[in-house]
């Protein structure tokens, strides 16, 4: 799971330019990423039928955009590719409960994460879009530590569609969950250095080792919010970033130009 988290920070592509999207652009949209969390968490809580509501959501939602990913939003796609989450849901709905139903339950909300990613990064200021990934990390540890978290995720990862449909809602493989959210946060951290046009390998296996790190707290809690690594590279990431431009900016100030001598 650890690895398709950090999967998901590789696979997005640069957003196009597409001119309907580019006149939607605001720093309003970087409210979404902190608002997906709380606002899913509390209306679970409070409002009836949250959950049910959500699990058709993504049952429809999940595959389309997983869809997209593979047709158009992922690097390498191709829009022949598209096709490729049919065989993707149909393995998640007639073998759900092995591993492999699983696994690809699992890889179509990744792939659905790459779209949201990509498309939420073309309409939203990278500086922005960054502050919403850490804003949402920092919900994410508030809701675990104050315990509003555990009852209403329990609550959705219990939801079903009935009639033997797959749940998209939240990811499960084996014995391990990750919420959807989880991998949402990495596709957007994935899709703002493409938009940069960064590298996104290094973000990827940082995330990678900073998350195996970060489970080890499983030792001795039971719940942890798996959006922190991400957000953790990202600031790492930045950090690094600056300093390598500090670097370049004080090498640059102590060249001194070579004299010119006035023949005349």
């Amino acid at each position: 799971m650890l690895a398709v988290q950090a999967g998901v920070v590789l696979a997005p592509r640069r957003p196009p330019e597409i001119p309907q999207l580019r006149r939607l652009s605001g720093p309003g949209w970087a409210l979404i990423p902190i608002g997906s969390i709380i606002g899913v968490i509390f209306a679970i809580r409070y409002v009836s039928g949250t959950a049910t509501g959500l699990t058709y959501l993504a049952l429809v939602a999940v595959p389309l955009l997983a869809a997209a990913a593979l047709g158009w939003a992922m690097r390498g796609s191709k829009p022949w590719a598209a096709l490729g989450a049919v065989p993707l849901f149909a393995l998640a709905w007639a073998d759900r409960t092995s591993l492999a139903g699983e696994a690809a339950a699992t890889l179509l909300s990744a792939l659905s994460c790459v779209t949201l990613g990509v498309l939420l990064a073309a309409v939203t200021p990278p500086g922005w879009l960054k502050l919403g990934i850490v804003a949402m990390a920092v919900a994410d540890t508030w809701l675990v530590l104050s315990d509003l978290l555990q009852a209403p995720n329990a609550t959705l990862v219990a939801a079903t569609p009935g009639s033997g449909l797959p749940q998209l809602q939240s990811e499960l493989f084996g014995s391990v969950s990750m919420g959807y959210g989880d991998l949402f946060v990495a596709a957007l951290l994935g899709a703002v250095l493409a938009r940069e046009g960064r590298r996104q390998w290094p973000a990827a296996l940082l995330t990678l080792v900073l998350a195996g790190l970060f489970d080890l707290l499983f030792f001795v809690l039971n719940e942890l919010p798996a959006t922190v690594p991400v957000a953790l590279a990202l600031i790492v990431g930045e950090l690094w970033r600056r300093r390598s431009r500090a670097r370049e900016t004080a090498s640059g100030s102590g060249r001194s130009r070579a004299p010119v001598l006035d023949s005349g």
